[in-house]
C-alpha cells in the first residue's frame, strides 16, 4: 500500500497531466477558432448623386470602401478609396479615369478630395482662420464631368492598413509604396473593367515621388501606359528639395519663394508691381551670382559676401546683417520666423500667405505652421460628415486622416544600373517614363507661395530631366498666386480646373 508521500507525488503527477491536457485543448480550441475567422472581404457603400459643373447637371455614382490586396493568394492589405463614376455614359469602359492622391508620406487624400477634385468641397477662409466646425458645398470646380475619379488612400491612411502577417514596412518606403499603390491601380482597373479607359494619375507633394515612380512602374511591370501625369506642388529629390542638410543647392532654389513671400506681405522697400517679372529676376540672380558665391564656401572675400548679403536682403525684406551672420545660408524655417519677427508673427510653410502669432519670437525654427490650424480641422470635419452621412459609410470604420509618425524607408532603386540610392531621386524614373511612352503628357501645377516644395526646386528638377527634345515638348507648367494647395485660393481654384480640364482634353486628342 503506497505511503503518504507516494500518494502526494501521484496526485501531483495526475494534476500536471490534467493541466497539460487542458492547455492542449485550449490551444487547439484557439487554433480552431482562429482558423474559423472569416477572411477579410472588400466592402463598398454605393450611392447616387448629382452636381452642377460647367453649366450642366452631372449624375454620378459614388463608391466608398476598400479592396483586399493579396500576395501569394493571402491578404496583405485593406486598400481604401473613394470613386466617382459618371452615370448615363454610353461606353463607361472607355471613359477617362484618374487616380489621385496626396503626399506626406502619410497623408490621406482628403485635401485634393475636398479641396478641388471631388463633387463636394470644404468651405475655408483663404489666408485666414476658418471658424469651426466647417462646412461643405457642391463643388462646381470638380473634374468628374470630364473623367471618372478614384481618390486613393495608401496603406496607413484612410481605411487602408496591413492585414494578416503583413507589416507596415512592406508598404512604408519609396519603392514599397510605389509597388503597393501600383498594384492597387492594376487591381481596380481589372475588377472595374477599365483597361481600355484613358488613364491619368494626379499626385500632390510627396505624390510627385509616388506619381513619377508609378508612371515608370506601371508601364515597365504591368504593361499599363498612362495618357497623362499631373503633379501638383511636386517633390522629386532630396538633393534639391531639402534645405536643412548643409547643402548649398537648396538655398539657391528656395530664394525665389522667399522673395515671393516678402512681396506678398509688403516687406520690400521698393515693391515691384509685376510679381512674375520680379521672380524671374530673383531666380536669375539665385542661379548666377548667389550660386557662385555659395560655391566659394567660407573662403568668400568679405566685400563679396557683403554685396551678396545686401542683394539678398533687398529681395527678401530682411537685413543684410542677418544674411551675413547666417553666412548667406538661411533655411526656410529660419526665414518664416525672421520675416515678420518685429510683428511677433510667423509666415506659413505650406502656404506662406498665411500668418500666425509667434509662439517664441526668438526661435530659429517653426513652432507650428499657421496654415494647418487655419484650415485642417475644417477639412477633417467636412470630410467625415460627408463620408458618414452622404456617402453612407458605416461610422464604426475609422478613417485615418494622417499617419505622419510612420517610419519611412527613403531608399530608392531607379531604372538602369545605378543600384539602390539611400535617398529619393525620382527624376530617372520620370525621365524613363517620358522617354519610352511617346504619348505620355506631363502637367506640373505649382504655387508661388509654397515653402514646402518651392517652385525653384521644381524648375531645377524639370530642367534636369534626361529626356529627348520631343519629350520635353510634352511637359507643361502652370503657376498660381497661391501656396502648396493652390486650389484654396478661389481665383487659383478656377484657373486650376481650367488648366486641368484643358490638359485632359489635350492628352486625349494625342
Amino acid at each position: 500500500m503506497p505511503n503518504h508521500r507516494s500518494t502526494q507525488r501521484l496526485i501531483s503527477f495526475m494534476a500536471a497531466v490534467i493541466l497539460l491536457l487542458i492547455a492542449g485543448t485550449s490551444s487547439a480550441q484557439k487554433t480552431t477558432d482562429k482558423s474559423r475567422e472569416p477572411a477579410p472581404e472588400p466592402e463598398q457603400s454605393v450611392t447616387s448623386h448629382q452636381v452642377r459643373i460647367a453649366g450642366q447637371t452631372i449624375n454620378y455614382q459614388a463608391t466608398a470602401g476598400w479592396l483586399i490586396q493579396k500576395k501569394n493568394n493571402k491578404p496583405v492589405a485593406r486598400f481604401g478609396y473613394t470613386a466617382y463614376t459618371r452615370e448615363g455614359v454610353e461606353n463607361p469602359a472607355e471613359r477617362p479615369i484618374m487616380f489621385a492622391f496626396n503626399g506626406g508620406p502619410g497623408s490621406s487624400s482628403i485635401w485634393l478630395h475636398m479641396g478641388i477634385l471631388g463633387p463636394e468641397r470644404v468651405v475655408i477662409t483663404d489666408e485666414g482662420f476658418t471658424p469651426p466646425p466647417g462646412n461643405r458645398v457642391d463643388n462646381a470646380f470638380s473634374i468628374i464631368d470630364v473623367a471618372d475619379l478614384v481618390m486613393v488612400d495608401p496603406v496607413g491612411t484612410g481605411f487602408s492598413k496591413p492585414l494578416g502577417k503583413a507589416k507596415g514596412d512592406q508598404f512604408w518606403g519609396v519603392d514599397q509604396d510605389i509597388r503597393s499603390v501600383g498594384d492597387f491601380i492594376k487591381q481596380y482597373i481589372t475588377e472595374s473593367g477599365r483597361w481600355l479607359s484613358p488613364k491619368f494619375i494626379l499626385g500632390e507633394s510627396y505624390g510627385g515621388i509616388r506619381g513619377a515612380g508609378l508612371a515608370q512602374y506601371l508601364q515597365s511591370t504591368q504593361g499599363m501606359h498612362l495618357n497623362g501625369l499631373i503633379l501638383v506642388s511636386p517633390f522629386f529629390s532630396a538633393i534639391s528639395g531639402f534645405d536643412g542638410a548643409d547643402i548649398d543647392l537648396p538655398h539657391v532654389l528656395y530664394l525665389p519663394t522667399f522673395a515671393a513671400t516678402a512681396w506678398y506681405h509688403d516687406q520690400l522697400t521698393d515693391k515691384p508691381d509685376d510679381l512674375q517679372a520680379f521672380l524671374s529676376e530673383v531666380e536669375q540672380f539665385a542661379r548666377s551670382d548667389y550660386a557662385a558665391a555659395l560655391m566659394q564656401g567660407f573662403t568668400i572675400p568679405a566685400e563679396r559676401k557683403q554685396a551678396i548679403a545686401n542683394q539678398l536682403a533687398a529681395y527678401t525684406g530682411t537685413s543684410a546683417d542677418y544674411w551675413e551672420k547666417a553666412d548667406l545660408r538661411v533655411s526656410h524655417q529660419q526665414f518664416v520666423q525672421e520675416l515678420l519677427r518685429d510683428q511677433r508673427q510667423i509666415a506659413g510653410r505650406i502656404d506662406s500667405r498665411f500668418i500666425g502669432p509667434a509662439v517664441n519670437p526668438l526661435s530659429e525654427s517653426m513652432d507650428y505652421d499657421p496654415f494647418f490650424p487655419s484650415v485642417g480641422p475644417a477639412f477633417t470635419a467636412a470630410f467625415k460628415d460627408y463620408l458618414y452621412s452622404e456617402l453612407e459609410f458605416r461610422p464604426d470604420a475609422e478613417y485615418q486622416v494622417s499617419a505622419f509618425g510612420i517610419d519611412w524607408d527613403w531608399a530608392h532603386t531607379p531604372p538602369g544600373d545605378i543600384g539602390e540610392l539611400p535617398f529619393p531621386n525620382l527624376l530617372p524614373d520620370l525621365s524613363m517614363a517620358l522617354t519610352t511612352n511617346p504619348n505620355l503628357q506631363l502637367l506640373i501645377q505649382h504655387g508661388y507661395y509654397d515653402l514646402a516644395t518651392p517652385f525653384g526646386a521644381m524648375h531645377y528638377d524639370i530642367d534636369h530631366l534626361d529626356i529627348p527634345a520631343a519629350a520635353r515638348e510634352r511637359v507643361e507648367i502652370a503657376y498660381y498666386e497661391s501656396g502648396h494647395m493652390m486650389y484654396l485660393h478661389e481665383p487659383s481654384m478656377r484657373q486650376y480646373r481650367d488648366d486641368l480640364v484643358a490638359f485632359i482634353r489635350k492628352s486625349l486628342a494625342n
